[in-house]
């Protein structure tokens, strides 16, 4: 049988998939997209051990849950599985790149060219923020303004002089030309592809494990949506894409397995997804910073003239978890953070870069406030099992006198409150994140078939030094513990933010792709995700990897004659 063909096809539904699949639709391409995770609409996200459990991504073992954990020489990594792909579980900020942080540097070896600038993604960025309407923390509103992570956060900054500010974020707070709410019915006018009712911001931290409310604009909901409610394109779920070539009359060939959610994908080293073939006069590659270079080198016979960047640039974005632990008040008394209430990051401090040119020394950084959901708390307050086992044990003691002495109180709060402690610990603590401009000098290639990525913190020490600084002066402020990472000890650190492997240059020495995204010697071969950064992007990456892809977009439409 002859394979299905379309204009274009799209591997992976992030926010470079999303952003390239809705530009070419919405100009009647006929569009294909391969997401090999499942949807999610509201409530689908687990909250049970076992469901949580089962949430990660392992085909062998039949589960196509959204959490896939990389773990690699010096770093780990977290990305995501699922129609949206890192929006279901990212923190929902849309931060642009700052302008001089475009750079052109060679640094301790590891070199670094932005082949666009700022004024390139300006109606990039413009377009992709229209379509995921990022709103401000309403910190003046009730109930908002009662979140004491963020308040904290700010009073400490503030108290440094340190650049604080509220950051863009793709919830919503609030229905258009209403007032800020809490759990409040949202108005769409047209129908997502789920079907399902969406509410405000609960307030419930639960933004990195899936919002269940359907409050955050997850791909789903903006572009994702969009593309569905069109005859020229389809989404397909449960495909992941295995190989690729060209076509000797011009296009590529696509292989995919479809997989049975309720079935493993292999047993006893046999395939049982079947496979599927189809065609396309473009092929894109948005299958994320992991996913992509993974999947070219895997493929790369097939492409024998890819550049020998490809693999290169890799880098973590500077990713740095901080903990400040047991925070207390000028009074003594233990300082309330309640960083299980709210969104997970609310603001942020920048700190300035060199490149700025204000006189600061190193490279620039940002610290955000970042919360959790409040099951954490539960099990925080679980680990203090010392304090615990003594309020066990008077609990027991004085039911068991109670009864011996046959007292005729009834009322017994008093005893259940002190049962459950001051749960000082959970609520005077926090956690923060860092991220900024380390060094791009991580390495990608094949070991024995699995991805194999070379990079380790020494050359961008001076950065890490700076920024656990800066997080220890707000901890100091806070008159709270600081901690890192405990990887960190083992100068392991954790991304969530993976970047580089395709970075785009002005030729192939320099990069694998154009600064459009079009892979050097194969017209119609495109990569739209975070492994076409060049180098870190310092703020948080999701909004500059959505605008250089709808630039990616727009070059195929000028290229079909579609662009208007």
């Amino acid at each position: 049988m002859t394979p299905e063909h379309w204009d274009a096809v799209i591997v992976g539904s992030g926010f470079g998939g999303s952003t390239v699949a809705y530009r070419l639709a919405e100009a009647g391409l006929a569009v294909c997209l391969l997401e090999r995770g499942k949807a999610y609409p509201p409530g689908s996200f687990p909250r049970s051990p076992l469901g949580v459990r089962r949430n990660f991504w392992d085909p062998s073992a039949g589960d196509y849950g959204m959490f896939n954990v990389w773990s690699f020489r010096g770093i780990e990594g977290l990305v995501s599985s699922g129609l949206g792909g890192g929006s279901l579980i990212y923190a929902n900020v849309l931060l642009r790149k700052d302008p001089k942080w475009f750079t052109h540097e060679d640094h301790d070896g590891a070199y670094e060219h932005w082949p666009v600038t700022y004024d390139d993604l300006v109606p990039h960025y413009e377009h992709v923020e229209r379509l995921m309407d990022p709103q401000l923390f309403p910190l003046a509103h009730a109930p908002f303004d009662a979140t004491a992570k963020t308040l904290a956060f700010k009073q400490a900054a503030e108290a440094l002089g340190l650049d604080w500010k509220l950051i863009p974020l793709a919830v919503k707070f609030a229905n258009a030309g209403e007032p800020p709410a809490a759990g409040k019915l949202l108005h769409e006018e047209i129908p997502n592809l789920h079907g399902r009712t969406r509410v405000t911001c609960t307030l419930c931290g639960e933004c990195d494990v899936g919002c269940n409310y359907g409050a955050k604009n997850t791909l789903d909901y903006t572009h994702l949506s969009a593309v569905a409610r069109r005859e020229n394109a389809v989404i397909r779920t449960l495909c992941e894409v295995k190989s690729f070539a060209p076509r000797p009359e011009g296009g590529f060939t696509i292989e995919y397995s479809e997989h049975d959610p309720k079935a493993p994908s292999k047993k006893d080293g046999r395939e049982l997804s079947p496979r599927r073939t189809v065609t396309a006069d473009r092929l894109i590659l948005s299958a994320g910073t992991f996913g992509s270079p993974f999947l070219l080198l895997k493929n790369q016979s097939a492409f024998p003239h890819l550049s020998r960047a490809l693999g290169t640039r890799f880098c973590g974005n500077g990713d740095f978890l901080g903990l400040y632990l047991k925070s207390r008040g000028k009074d003594g008394k233990s300082r309330l953070l309640d960083a299980g209430r709210g969104p997970v990051i609310t603001s942020a401090v920048r700190g300035a870069d060199e490149l700025d040119g204000t006189g600061a020394k190193g490279r620039g950084f940002y610290i955000e406030d970042a919360g959790h959901p409040e099951f954490v708390n539960w099990l925080v307050e679980a680990t203090q099992a010392k304090g615990l086992a003594k309020r066990l044990a008077l609990f027991a003691w004085r039911r068991i006198v109670s009864m011996v002495t046959g007292d005729p109180r009834s009322d017994i709060t008093e005893e259940i409150q002190a049962l459950l402690g001051d749960c000082a610990f959970s609520s005077s603590s926090m956690a923060v994140l860092g991220m900024g401009r380390d060094v791009a000098d991580g390495t990608m290639k094949l070991r024995k078939g699995n991805l194999d990525v070379d990079w380790n913190t020494e050359t961008s020490e001076p950065y890490f030094n700076r920024l656990r600084g800066a997080m220890k002066e707000i901890a100091d402020e806070l008159e709270a513990k600081f901690k890192v990472n405990p990887t960190w000890y083992l100068r392991r650190v954790i991304t969530v933010h993976p970047l580089g492997g395709c970075p785009m240059g002005r030729d192939e020495r320099e990069g694998v792709v154009d600064s459009h995204g079009q892979v050097f010697h194969y017209p119609g071969l495109y990569v739209a995700d975070g492994s076409v950064m060049p180098g870190p992007v310092g703020a948080n990456p999701s909004l500059t990897i959505a605008a250089m892809a709808d630039r990616t977009a727009e070059q195929i439409l000028r290229q079909t004659g579609r662009l208007v």
